[in-house]
């Protein structure tokens, strides 16, 4: 003789809710896991494109904007910008991060307009056109002008250096820029107390004095600087008026 027991589900609600809560889980993680697999094959960024940047190499700037367990997520990347996360690197004014597509971004960057650097107490303090101090630093950066002579007896960062002269500043920014055209690079420039002008290239120091034929001098400087390589002296160039050669050379 055989026995059956029949188990009546609907009797059992208890039951019945349990295996709907099962069902429900699982399914919920099937979703939640597909979904996982989709973002992280469609919205991994493979792609970068970064524009602006001139004291950090790309690599320097992706790894930075991309860092993190999730920075190669454009989703994250995406919320992240809207909340208003942003990286405080310096020398960098802003960045600009647009998601072209779910795998590629552009990131345009806004450096700080350095003008050059004085050294205060330890520190290396980066200056605009301005005077206004924007950077503070314990290493140098290399293409920057190294300042020296300034007399100062404190600083305050996003301030003004506090020199007697102000116009020094643009006439430092003048320098630069006309360094940068001719392609000439100097170690240092100096200032005495009356504002006139030597530049300083290894062994060699040229004298321009006062900022009068500024630009005449420094065009003519990278023609004769490379016929003093290996050289000692100083370069008398405050007399050039941009005829003639009217400078000299004074070995040590």
């Amino acid at each position: 003789m055989r026995f059956f027991m029949a188990v009546d589900y609907s009797a059992n609600p208890e039951k019945k809710s349990g295996i709907g809560w099962l069902l429900f889980f699982l399914i919920s993680l099937v979703i939640i896991s597909v979904g996982i697999i989709v973002v992280k094959q469609q919205f991994t960024i493979t792609s970068v494109e970064i524009t602006g940047n001139e004291h950090y190499t790309a690599d320097q700037i992706e790894n930075q904007v991309l860092r993190g367990k999730y920075g190669h997520n454009s989703i994250y990347l995406y919320v992240k910008g809207r909340l208003g996360y942003t990286d405080d690197i310096p020398f960098v004014e802003k960045m600009d991060v647009e998601i072209v597509s779910p795998t590629h971004v552009k990131i345009r960057v806004y450096e700080k307009a350095v003008a050059g650097y004085v050294e205060y107490l330890g520190h290396y303090l980066y200056f605009d056109k301005d005077g206004i101090v924007v950077e503070s630093s314990t290493q140098e950066v290399n293409g920057i002008p190294f300042v020296t002579g300034l007399d100062f007896n404190y600083v305050t960062l996003h301030e003004k250096l506090p020199v007697e002269n102000e116009d020094v500043f643009r006439l430092i920014l003048n320098i630069t820029q006309l360094l940068t055209k001719y392609k000439i690079s100097t170690d240092k420039i100096y200032f005495d107390k009356n504002y006139k002008i030597t530049l300083y290239f290894g062994d060699v120091r040229v004298f321009l004095g006062t900022s009068e034929y500024i630009d005449e001098k420094i065009n003519r400087l990278r023609f004769v600087m490379p016929e003093l390589e290996g050289h000692s002296g100083t370069l008398h160039m405050e007399n050039y008026t941009g005829e003639g050669d009217k400078f000299t050379f004074t070995k040590e």
